[in-house]
């Protein structure tokens, strides 16, 4: 790769092959216009991208953060934008918010979970996020709103198994949406996918491990808009660190909810997580994650869609997910062609971070 003519704040990408959301364009010149996609290159710094393929910056929609090392760790291997599920307490999270050249971050902040379960095994979560009746659930809700939560994590278990109950889980999602908030479930069995159903949450992430999901759920999910973040990343580690057989149906579980026309978006469950069975690395376990998806069935241009346009779309996040003149400037430059070979989004040239190059 050759520079020449620096200039500040403008870099002129020539030669560049775009992934479009469908394919690869012809080579071309994508503007980099201080924190957005311009499209005027007089005195730009001028970057040959020798044919290299740009991607948008990747949007990992499932990580557990830990502090500022792990959004560098993140944009490092191309994840511009993380969907944080649990930080507290607030102002822990706020120091992670707005900081340039690095990852972005969306969050839920403190998540609502049951009197059981492996959650509240978290050191010190559990004084702050438990809930024990339906009557807790306005007032929780408002205290993440006015935290600055983006959106509400609710841990759902399989009934009985000590997470929050029907009742309760229905009226999160009530609160939260009438703060026009979405409601991200935790449900990693089919117990909890189906009580996240009838709850009706936005988004399930994780995917049962203990049996393939019913046809009946997988028919809710597309009939009802549903959106599935599986991170199959973390149920193979969990499964391998743990002994167990399942993952082979979480796979199956996955492929069902694709071939019903899902949206599936691309999480790792990255974290550091005391008492967790596996902790998953930022950044380069969303790359397995889009390995993952391809082998349960998704192409590799969808497994992109899953972590760029996708959770941008899903999450509310209009700035991002494509390259596009005024979209925010997150952007990955990689060798070798991902259409063909998904390990491909790990040969990383370049990263932009909202015009910042992150080095």
């Amino acid at each position: 790769m050759t520079v020449d003519s620096p200039a500040i704040g403008k870099t002129a990408l020539h030669n560049v092959r775009v992934f479009d959301g469908h394919g690869l364009t012809a080579p071309t010149t994508v503007v980099i216009d201080g924190a957005v996609i311009g499209t005027d290159a007089d005195g730009a710094e001028r970057v040959d991208g020798q044919g290299a393929i740009l991607l948008p910056g990747l949007i990992d929609a499932h990580v557990h953060l830990a502090g500022t090392e792990s959004l560098d760790q993140l944009a490092a291997h191309g994840v511009t934008t993380a969907l944080d599920m649990t930080t507290f307490p607030p102002e822990r999270l706020a120091a992670l918010r707005n900081r340039l050249g690095t990852t972005d971050i969306r969050s839920a902040g403190t998540p609502i979970i049951g009197d059981g379960g492996a959650h509240v095994r978290i050191p010190g979560l559990a004084e702050h996020a438990v809930i024990h009746g339906p009557e807790q659930a306005e007032a929780m809700v408002a205290e993440r709103a006015a935290a600055g939560s983006d959106y509400i994590k609710l841990v759902l278990e399989a009934p009985g198994d000590g997470g929050p109950d029907e009742a309760a889980a229905k009226a999160v999602v009530a609160a939260a949406h009438a703060k026009d908030l979405r409601v991200v479930a935790h449900a990693a069995s089919l117990g909890a996918y189906t009580l996240a159903l009838d709850a009706g949450v936005d988004i399930i992430t994780h995917i049962p491990s203990d049996g393939q999901l019913p046809s009946e759920d997988v028919r809710r999910m597309a009939a009802e808009r549903r959106v599935a973040a599986p991170t199959l990343v973390m149920m193979q580690g969990i499964a391998t660190a743990l002994g167990r057989l399942g993952f082979a149906d979480s796979l199956a579980s996955v492929a069902t909810l694709h071939t019903a026309g899902v949206p599936i978006l691309a999480g790792s469950d990255a974290n550091t997580e005391q008492g967790v069975p596996f902790q998953p690395p930022y950044g380069d376990s969303l790359h397995r994650e889009l390995e993952l998806l391809v082998t349960a069935g998704l192409t590799p241009a969808e497994a992109l869609l899953a972590a760029t346009s996708l959770p941008a779309q899903y999450f509310g996040l209009s700035d991002r997910g494509t390259i596009a003149p005024g979209m925010r400037a997150d952007l990955v430059l990689i060798h070798g062609d991902p259409l063909a070979d998904i390990h491909a989004t790990r040969a990383i040239e370049r990263v932009w971070c909202g015009g910042i190059a992150h080095t």
